[in-house]
């Protein structure tokens, strides 16, 4: 069967849920990548990892994908132009609604895959606010750092994944060749030492800072070195670091009630209660 939501019919998706399917929730951007990628290129990829680890899963837990949603939170991007964004408040109604469509058709196992920095916090704190409330499962990822180890071994010049980098030129290469502008990638390096922590004060604290602070092209990384080959094997990477999450009956057990005799019987109350 097809794992993509938009493919399948109703019947389809209604005996997914009987099943129990994990449902995927891809979640990225429309941002700008430098002189030389499409400014969907993290929306293009977060599809191609979620589809390709929910047909890996398949062979051990149903899983469905739905369609991505583009909209993310990219104001750091803005000075570069070709990015579209919406608020924080519109990007978690957004999933909170999605989330609740899916639960209404009986799903209760949720993974939100990200494929974009920006939305990290926000999907951590939806998926903090939504699981008590809810009473599902939601699951965060986000497929540069699930995969971290392998994709580090992958690289020639960087450490991990940047931005319009040796890694994300090479995903793109792979999938949409077409659209990447490979004239010139050696003259388009920012390897800004500092770029994977320009959000970063003090020893362990936030600021917030446009991406111009650290590069003047809209770069983080080289992309001299991106080939086809090595965006198979990153996206294969990444890819597999989400299906062994899916997969992993860990991932979706209910949680532990650890609490002696003396505390299991005191009822929780919720807000609405109190």
């Amino acid at each position: 069967m097809d794992v993509e939501w938009q493919n399948l019919k109703a019947q389809d998706l209604r005996k997914l849920a009987e099943q129990n399917a994990v449902v995927v929730i891809p979640i990225a951007s429309i941002e700008q990548h430098g002189p030389h990628l499409p400014v969907m290129t993290d929306t293009r990829l977060g599809h191609e990892i979620a589809t390709r680890a929910a047909r890996k899963a398949q062979k051990t837990r149903p899983t469905v994908v739905t369609p991505v949603v583009w909209m993310g939170l990219s104001e750091h991007h803005m000075p570069f132009g070709g990015t579209l964004i919406v608020s924080h408040s519109t990007f978690r109604a957004i999933l909170r609604d999605l989330i609740t469509s899916v639960m209404r058709h009986g799903f209760r196992d949720i993974l939100i895959s990200n494929s974009h920095g920006g939305n990290i916090i926000a999907m951590q704190q939806i998926a903090d606010e939504l699981s008590p409330e809810l009473g599902a499962t939601i699951v965060t990822t986000t497929y540069v750092t699930e995969g971290g180890e392998a994709f580090a071994s992958l690289m020639d010049d960087q450490p991990n994944v940047m931005h319009a980098c040796e890694g994300e030129t090479s995903m793109v290469m792979a999938v949409e060749p077409d659209l990447v502008d490979t004239r010139d990638l050696a003259s388009l390096r920012s390897m800004n030492q500092g770029a994977s922590g320009f959000l970063k004060a003090g020893h362990a604290s936030y600021r917030w800072r446009p991406f111009a602070h650290v590069t003047g092209n809209g770069i983080a990384g080289d992309p001299t070195n991106a080939t086809v080959e090595k965006g198979e094997a990153l996206l294969e990477a990444g890819s597999d670091a989400v299906a062994a999450l899916i997969a992993d009956p860990a991932t979706w057990a209910a949680p532990q009630d650890l609490r002696d005799d003396a505390l299991a019987g005191v009822a929780f109350r919720d807000r609405k209660q109190a």
